[in-house]
């Protein structure tokens, strides 16, 4: 069965070429080769239940060159617990007929087609179409059937399966399979300071070089040690973090100076063993390490279970004691004996049993994101699989509220029995009547929000769920937001993604309430202090740091439990913050964003991430800046008289204004290519011909060493070539945009040959280095150019000047420029074509290699890179808390936070810090307080009131204050005081701020500094105010 899927056309896809407008996030992660390899692969999935459409799903997003489905047994209703492609319609109906059509929606590249076939074993030749084979819900000896003949025809095999809060992953990818890039990470580079005899190499002032021992390196640029320029790459021993061995050097010569490292990724190789002979001797990774003892356990107890169901025809009943009994007695008799015995713990061999037949929707999507990363890597070479066995559980998510019993665990006939087999109907009935918010509807919110109508969350008749999300659809979101079609590009994304998973989950119908408002303090008065309290938790699915610092806030503030995830390419973290246990998300930060010394980008650049900052710096000085300029000019009356006061830019704001109205302004597209073609010359050739004058090639610093050395790299001026492209491309990319500040219409038209008649007939003056400039040498040297204080007005003669030749602004008061917003996205705008082509050229002039538009475009428009296995994973790990959240457990051992690498791989689970903790001397004793979660709450009373209530905690205030206006100093005279002893907080609070507190507002918070009993100062929480309005 073939299946349609023409929602783009395919034949825009031609020779390999891949549609970046599509998948360009995932681009980031896995990059051209390995995504063209993806692109020849046959796929087969078997087993169409939860996990198997997880995986499907996500391989289907990714883009293989076909996909193929297998499962012709009938859908069941508790499939619906995480099947997420079938509808109560499609029970009875084979599974992967149902559900290929739907996961033909997802990506119009990859065909979707069903295996025909009543059994795979029947006729195993049928296998050899396909590159990896993927078993889910298999039998054992299927398994060991259809991986005995892949493994001796080359064929890459995952097996993967669930039980409950259980579940384990077995990868086969044969012999001497090569690894093209284990780690993903971009390879480091840097400058070379010095390389002794002995071959110990020092990075430049005391850089960290970034490199392990075994890494691989190659040298280019070197003086003296000539022979280590392009040569083989050389074996890394490292000696410290700013040193590195390389060997023996001997007969290289002595080094001299310079230099540059770069780290080459060498193919890895791994004998992978067939499934036969790992499931007698598994080499298992691990998964949690405080669960050390567990991954052999299960590999036996995984196949008691196989025995069991072979036996009986079906797995062990939900919370059967006998059954239970009969899987640990078939444990104990795999667990060996000897020194290589499995030592068992009863307790986890039968809670195995209790939950052998539960299906869970995030323990799917934990495993599903897992499997469909292990296949992209068996296709692409692109990072480490998983060796060979890995085994993880949840059982910390099983709820200690409410009761499990094997009347409460029994199927019900509903779509939740594969959840109710696991946690009972009384906690399935607790997840219906929750309140949750969720922050953001992009990757991880449509991930979100398909688990929680699989989980029944909110589906209850006291149930609901808010999503905010303010943005639209763009087509690069459907590569990983997988509840969003192309005919949704453009709409609401709460809205769509609100409808789709209220389709998967018709109960969820009237449950579901969409925001289109960003949250924030904007919009207080939409997410007030009645929606905050009316909520149960909250979940953020959101993509900057700043955002999710907020909601931070308002959820200690408000005292509600958060659960916060992000992911950066094959990257993931999933927190837990819980009131009065956990700090917060913002008691710990990243470290700052990357930033380069201005002297650097003006001057002395030495890498591509040093012209593509400069790029976007002109990028702003071009397009964005003087048409602002001209604007608030134009449309502000006063707007002289309040530039003249800005002490140092009043010159270049003036001629800006001058240049774009005046001297500059272009009357049609001719203009704006002369106009681009002065910047090239003022960039590329006079400002180097004036760098080179300050500081010629052969200069030295006041040591006598040369000047262009370590990181200054001499520069050389551009000559304009116009069969150059790189010098074309900035010129249309220039022209365009300075085209679209005016409004001037049709550049697209405008051919090459009229571009080049245009700058045929202009007349570029020879530069004149000028004398009079000065250039600052190091950043740690003061600029040259800084104004030290001393205003312009000393030369009032050129500013009146420059104020005389500007047209009074009531003259074009009919002007207005459009200033560019930059969009990274829009590949027809010219934005990223500017910074590639302004970049590069700044990079031709000091011989900094060069990059593609590709790795522009990422670096420039700061694109997060994403892939759909890390999203689905991580959320995964987010619903398996959320889950212990809402059972309500108080201790901070049974949480976990965590951090996976699907890359190398790695998992690594801890349990949250808890909230700092503190205490100060009352008139009672001791009292203790928690320094993020608690806080004093008051009425509202008087400033003595006050001041009286607070002595009687023996706490004396010292100052109160509320925002920025200090309320009460116990230094002010008496005299100030008295008039505000009397008065209540809110009125003190409008007196001294001179503003009326908002009606929306129902608390105003005030700090103070205090003296406990002790009579010293001691930190104590904020003070809340509550408002009866």
């Amino acid at each position: 069965m073939e299946v349609d899927s023409s929602a783009v056309d395919v034949g825009q896809l031609k020779n390999g070429d891949i549609d970046e407008s599509l998948y360009s996030r995932q681009l980031y992660v896995l990059g051209h080769e390995a995504m063209k390899r993806m692109g020849s692969s046959h796929v087969l999935i078997a087993g169409m239940r939860g996990l198997g459409v997880e995986i499907a799903k996500n391989i289907a997003l990714a883009g293989v060159k076909s996909l193929t489905l297998y499962d012709p047994e009938p859908a069941a209703t508790s499939d619906l617990s995480s099947q997420f492609f079938l509808h109560p319609e499609d029970v009875g109906k084979p599974r992967a007929d149902v559900t290929a059509p739907r996961v033909a929606e997802l990506n119009a590249y990859t065909p979707i087609s069903v295996h025909p076939s009543k059994s795979l074993t029947d006729n195993l030749d049928d296998l050899r179409q396909y590159q990896v084979i993927v078993l889910t819900g298999s039998s054992l000896k299927d398994q060991l059937t259809i991986s005995d003949f892949a493994h001796a025809n080359g064929i890459f095999i995952v097996i993967t399966d669930i039980y409950g809060l259980f579940g384990s992953i077995f990868t086969d990818f044969g012999k001497q399979f090569a690894i093209a890039d284990p780690t993903g990470e971009n390879p480091v580079s840097g400058i070379v300071a010095d390389i002794d005899s002995e071959g110990l190499v020092s990075a430049l002032d005391e850089t960290r070089h970034g490199l392990e021992d075994g890494d691989f390196v190659t040298f280019s640029e070197i003086q003296g040690m000539t022979a280590l320029n392009d040569s083989e790459p050389r074996k890394v021993t490292v000696k410290g973090p700013y040193t590195f061995s390389i060997g023996d050097v001997s007969g290289l010569g002595a080094y001299v100076r310079g230099g540059l490292y770069t780290q080459v990724k060498m193919p890895k190789v791994v004998d992978f063993q067939p499934f036969r002979e790992q499931l007698q001797k598994p080499e298992i990774l691990m998964s949690d390490f405080a669960k050390f003892d567990r991954p052999q356990q299960l590999h036996i107890g995984f196949q008691a279970l196989h025995a069991f169901k072979d036996k009986h025809g079906h797995l062990p009943r939900p919370h059967n004691d006998t059954d239970a009994t009969q899987i640990l007695d078939l444990t104990k008799g795999l667990a060996g004996e000897g020194e290589d015995k499995v030592e068992l713990d009863e307790k986890l061999i039968r809670e195995l049993s209790y939950q052998a037949q539960g299906d869970l929707s995030p323990m799917a999507a934990f495993f599903g994101g897992l499997a469909a990363q292990e296949v992209l890597k068996s296709v692409s070479g692109k990072f480490h699989p998983v060796v060979q066995w890995l085994y993880f559980d949840s059982l910390e998510s099983l709820p200690s509220s409410v009761e499990r019993s094997e009347a409460l665990c029994k199927p019900t006939g509903s779509r939740y029995d594969g959840q109710i087999a696991v946690f009972g109907t009384e906690f399935q009935e607790k997840l219906g009547n929750i309140n949750q918010f969720l922050v953001g509807a992009g990757a991880i919110g449509c991930e979100m929000l398909k688990n929680w109508a699989l989980i029944g969350l909110a589906a209850g008749p006291k149930g609901k769920i808010n999503v905010a999300d303010m943005d639209q659809i763009e087509k690069s979101n459907l590569n990983r937001q997988f509840l969003f079609r192309p005919k949704d590009v453009g709409k609401l994304k709460a809205d769509c993604a609100a409808e789709a998973v209220q389709a998967m989950n018709p109960e969820l119908k009237g449950k579901i309430v969409t925001l289109r408002d960003r949250v924030g303090p904007e919009t207080e008065h939409i997410f007030n202090e009645d929606f905050w309290e009316g909520l149960d938790g909250v979940t953020n699915a959101l993509d900057n740091v700043d955002a999710r610092q907020y909601v931070d806030r308002r959820c200690v503030f408000f005292r509600k439990p958060l659960l916060d995830s992000g992911t950066l390419g094959t990257k993931g973290n999933a927190q837990v913050v819980l009131p009065r246990l956990t700090e917060s998300y913002s008691s710990s930060q990243d470290p700052p964003e990357q930033s380069f010394p201005q002297c650097t980008l003006r001057s002395f650049p030495n890498k591509i991430e040093h012209t593509i900052a400069w790029a976007k710096e002109k990028f702003h000085q071009y397009f964005v800046g003087p048409p602002e300029t001209v604007n608030l000019y134009i449309s502000q009356s006063n707007y002289i008289e309040q530039t003249l006061k800005q002490s140092g830019n009043e010159i270049p704001t003036l001629e800006s204004i001058r240049d774009f109205l005046v001297t500059k302004k272009p009357s049609n597209f001719d203009d704006c290519i002369v106009w681009a073609r002065e910047q090239f010359e003022a960039e590329y050739n006079n400002a180097i011909q004036q760098l080179l004058y300050n500081f010629p090639k052969d200069s030295t610093t006041s040591s006598g060493a040369p000047f262009w050395s370590g990181p200054k790299r001499a520069p050389d001026p551009l000559k304009f070539d116009a069969n150059n492209p790189a010098h074309l491309n900035f010129i249309k990319a220039t022209a365009n945009l300075h085209a679209f500040n005016y409004g001037i219409k049709g550049g697209d038209q405008v051919q090459g040959p009229h571009y080049l008649e245009v700058m045929g007939n202009m007349m570029v003056p020879e530069f004149a280095p000028n004398p009079g400039v000065k250039i600052q040498a190091d950043d740690n040297e003061p600029d040259p150019n800084a104004q030290n204080g001393k205003s312009s007005f000393d030369d009032n003669d050129e500013l009146d000047k420059l104020v005389s030749s500007l047209p009074a602004a009531k003259s074009v008061a009919g002007l207005k420029l459009q200033p560019v917003e930059f969009e990274k996205d829009d590949d027809t705008n010219h934005h990223i074509d500017f910074i590639t082509a302004a970049s590069n050229l700044r990079a031709q002039n000091y011989a900094i290699a060069e990059a593609d538009r590709h790795k522009i475009k990422f670096i420039a428009g700061k694109i997060i890179p994403a892939i759909a296995t890390t999203t689905a994973l991580v959320t995964g790990l987010v619903v398996l808390e959320l889950f212990k959240v809402i059972d309500g457990k108080d201790d901070i051992e049974q949480y976990k936070n965590g951090f996976v690498n699907l890359a190398l791989p790695f998992f690594g689970f801890s349990e949250p810090i808890a909230s700092p903790k503190g205490k100060y001397l009352g008139k009672e004793g001791e009292v203790s307080i928690d320094r993020l979660w608690d806080r004093f709450e008051v009425e509202d009373m008087t400033l003595k009131e006050f001041l009286d209530h607070f002595s009687g905690k023996g706490l004396d205030v010292m100052m109160l204050s509320s925002g920025v206006s200090l309320l009460y100093a116990s230094f002010y005279p008496p005299k100030k005081l008295k008039d505000r002893m009397g008065l209540k907080l809110s009125e003190l609070v409008e007196s001294i701020s001179k503003k009326p507190i908002p009606e929306h507002q129902k608390n105003v918070i005030f700090e103070m500094t205090v003296e406990d009993q002790t009579g010293e100062d001691v930190e104590v929480p904020y003070v809340m105010l509550k408002l009866r309005k």
